[in-house]
């Protein structure tokens, strides 16, 4: 079984040294925590010359510590980017050559023979990126270079990730940024036998983004996939620190600017009422918002990442937060009136 906090590792290799990455899995493995996520593309932001850092930096610590089968280990294949992500001179898709391109790396890096689990990190469809994904007709990013290159059939994608399996490269398949479409879609073509069935279910859930309720809840229950819960702290801007406009020096959003998806209409006013809220049942907000996510009924892990090991420590300390029923009823009364304010 997978540990109900999942270690997520986007900024080692960038905001984190190698040595920063070893403590930190140090310290939530010694706190229970088994699970770790990564990515080809880590770490975030993606620049040509870090990427791949994050899986070397984890694979150096499983080589170290000689606990690869203690570890549950996830990564993710990138599948439709053309901003962020190119396979030589061209936009990556899922097209085969480009799945075990990126499989082949990954196990290179990690310095291990299988992956537990192995997830498309975007559709390889014209869908928003970085929003919810059942907005469908809302415009996609300045992409065009991917909206140009043909949809790969899921069929044809999900008949690469069955070879991986049977070639016991990767144990588990997941999908990641995925709408209710998206999962049934790969649920149908599993059934017929043409792969692995979904296992799990990687998508943005936290007090600003419950859009997973909506429809993806009652997909994965009837299906038996996991949730796999990303940003349980809205990057950070659940925690209070950018409460009324402050950009603490050496955060992401003052380092790298990418926190247009929390900085929607109204949303810095729905951040201080959460926070506000937390503090009045005598929690932190960081602390409040992660036991938000860590006690909901369809969770299966949250994935949480840190810069410092103090951001970790309050983040797994969040499973030791009692919560309650009235803090349940104070949350869904603010849902009720601000709905998802960062979809």
């Amino acid at each position: 079984f997978v540990s109900r906090i999942c270690l997520g590792s986007m900024t080692w290799g960038q905001q984190n040294t190698e040595t920063e990455g070893h403590a930190q899995m140090d310290l939530a493995f010694g706190r229970g925590v088994n699970f770790i996520d990564t990515a080809e593309l880590y770490p975030i932001p993606p620049k040509a010359e870090t990427q791949g850092r994050t899986e070397k930096i984890i694979g150096s610590w499983m080589k170290a510590k000689g606990n690869r089968d203690k570890v549950i280990l996830a990564s993710k294949v990138v599948g439709r980017t053309a901003n962020e992500w190119f396979r030589g001179d061209r936009p990556s898709t899922l097209v085969r050559a480009d799945i075990v391109d990126a499989v082949e790396k990954s196990l290179a890096k990690l310095q291990t023979d299988y992956l537990d689990l192995y997830q498309i990190h975007w559709p390889d469809r014209d869908i928003p990126w970085g929003a919810n994904p059942t907005r469908f007709g809302a415009p996609r990013r300045a992409d065009a270079a991917a909206v140009t290159v043909p949809e790969t059939p899921v069929a044809e994608t999900l008949a690469v990730f069955d070879e991986l399996v049977k070639a016991g490269k990767i144990r588990h398949f997941g999908l990641s940024n995925e709408s209710s479409w998206g999962v049934m879609r790969f649920l149908f073509e599993a059934e017929k036998g043409g792969g692995p069935r979904v296992a799990s279910l990687q998508n943005a859930y936290n007090l600003l983004n419950r859009t997973f309720e909506v429809n993806l809840a009652e997909v994965c229950e009837r299906e038996e996939v996991s949730l796999l819960a990303y940003s349980p702290l809205a990057q950070g801007y659940l925690t209070g620190k950018y409460d009324h406009g402050a950009r603490p020096q050496g955060s992401r959003t003052q380092l790298f600017n990418r926190g247009q998806r929390y900085e929607t209409p109204n949303a810095a006013e729905v951040q201080l009422e959460y926070s506000a809220l937390a503090r009045s049942f005598g929690l932190e907000p960081a602390s409040f918002a992660a036991a938000f996510v860590l006690n909901r009924p369809f969770l299966t892990s949250s994935i949480v990442g840190a810069t410092t090991l103090a951001q970790l420590e309050t983040a797994l300390s969040a499973i030791d937060v009692k919560w309650t029923d009235e803090m349940q009823t104070a949350v869904d009364a603010v849902h009720q009136r601000v709905g998802n304010p960062c979809p």
